[in-house]
C-alpha cells in the first residue's frame, strides 16, 4: 500500500480536529466575579440616583400644576360670581331706568322733567355702561380660566403618569440591585446535606467561629454601620462566649437609636433572617423580639434599653 502523501496526511489531521472540537459541547458563559458584580451595582446605584432625582423633580413640578389647578378654579369660581353679580346689576339697573320712564326702555313714554330723574337716568344709564363691560371681562375670565382648568387637569394626568413610570423603573431597577446582592452572598462553612450545620470552635484573636465571622464582615460590606460591632465576650450567657454571636450597635449604647438608625436596624435583622440558610444564622434578636426562622415573637423585659436590644441588632450564628 502506497504511503500517504504529507498533504493528505495534513488534510486528515485538519478534519479530524474540526470533527472534534464540533462535537464537544459548548462550554457554559462564565459566572461573573464579585468584582464584576460590584462594578454592576456600581452603575445601578448610580442610575437608581438618576431616577429618584426625576421622580423627585417630576413629584415637584406636578405639586406645582396641582397648586396652579385650584388657582385656576378660585378664579373660575371667582369669574363666575363677578358675572352672576353683574349681570343681576344690570337687570336691576334696566328695572330703575323702567320706573324712571327712560325713554330706551319703555318706548312712547315721556322723560322725565325733573332735574333728580334726569340725573339719575344718567347715572344709571353710565353704570349700566360700565357693567356691560364687566360682564364681557368677566364672561372673557370665565372662559380663560375653564380653559386653564382643563389645560392643567391634562398636564397632571400626563405628569402623574410620568411619576408612575418613573417610579416603576426605579423600582425594577432598585430589585436588580437585591437580587446581584443575592448573589454576593457567600455560603458559609460547615454546612450539611441536609441542611444542618456542623459544630465550629472559636479561631483567630477575635475569638470567634468562621461563620460568625462570614457573617460579621457580610453585614459590614452592605451597610453603613454607625457604631462598633461586639462579638465575643467572656462571662457571659449565650453565645457570645461561644463565639457565635455579634451585636450592631445602633446607638452608643443605653440610648434609643435616632429615626434613621432604627430604620438600619430593622433592614439589618430583615436582612440576617433572609439571609439566614446561606450564612447559618440560628435567631435574631431586636427590639425585645426574637425571630429564629418562624417569624418575630415578643420577649420578656428586661429592664433596659440594652438588655432589650432596642440600641442594638443581636445576630447568633449555628
Amino acid at each position: 500500500m502506497a504511503a500517504s502523501s504529507p498533504a493528505i496526511l495534513a488534510i486528515g489531521l485538519i478534519t479530524a480536529t474540526a470533527v472534534a472540537l464540533s462535537a464537544a459541547p459548548a462550554s457554559a458563559a462564565p459566572k461573573p466575579t464579585e468584582a464584576q458584580l460590584r462594578a454592576q451595582l456600581k452603575q445601578l446605584n448610580s442610575k437608581v440616583d438618576k431616577l429618584i432625582e426625576q421622580y423627585n423633580l417630576k413629584r415637584v413640578e406636578l405639586a406645582e400644576a396641582q397648586e396652579a389647578a385650584k388657582t385656576a378654579a378660585a378664579k373660575l369660581a371667582a369669574a363666575e360670581q363677578t358675572l352672576t353679580g353683574a349681570e343681576q346689576r344690570v337687570a336691576d339697573i334696566a328695572r330703575l331706568r323702567y320706573q324712571n320712564g327712560d325713554p330706551s326702555s319703555l318706548p312712547g313714554f315721556m322723560l322725565p322733567t325733573d332735574a333728580d330723574s334726569a340725573a339719575l337716568l344718567e347715572q344709571l344709564t353710565a353704570e349700566q355702561q360700565a357693567l356691560v363691560a364687566i360682564v364681557a371681562k368677566a364672561r372673557d375670565d370665565k372662559k380663560k380660566a375653564s380653559e386653564e382648568a382643563a389645560a392643567l387637569t391634562t398636564r397632571i394626568k400626563a405628569d402623574a403618569a410620568k411619576v408612575d413610570e418613573q417610579r416603576d423603573e426605579a423600582e425594577d431597577v432598585i430589585e436588580d440591585i437585591k437580587d446581584k446582592l443575592e448573589d454576593l452572598i457567600p455560603y458559609g462553612t460547615g454546612r450539611n446535606s441536609n441542611g444542618t450545620w456542623a459544630p465550629e470552635l472559636p479561631t483567630g484573636t477575635d475569638n470567634i467561629t468562621s461563620r460568625t465571622r462570614l457573617m460579621k464582615a457580610q453585614v459590614e460590606k452592605n451597610f453603613s454601620l454607625p457604631f462598633a460591632v461586639g462579638c465575643f465576650r467572656s462571662g457571659s450567657s449565650g453565645e457570645h462566649p461561644l463565639g457565635r454571636a455579634c451585636d450592631f450597635m445602633m446607638s452608643s449604647g443605653g440610648a434609643m437609636p435616632t429615626a434613621a438608625n432604627n430604620a438600619l436596624g430593622d433592614r439589618i435583622a430583615a436582612w440576617a433572617i433572609q439571609n439566614k440558610d446561606k450564612l447559618g444564622v440560628k435567631y435574631v434578636i431586636w427590639k425585645q423580639r426574637i425571630n429564629q426562622g418562624s417569624g418575630w415573637r415578643a420577649m420578656s423585659d428586661r429592664g433596659s434599653v440594652t438588655e432589650n436590644h432596642f440600641d442594638h441588632v443581636h445576630i447568633s450564628m449555628n
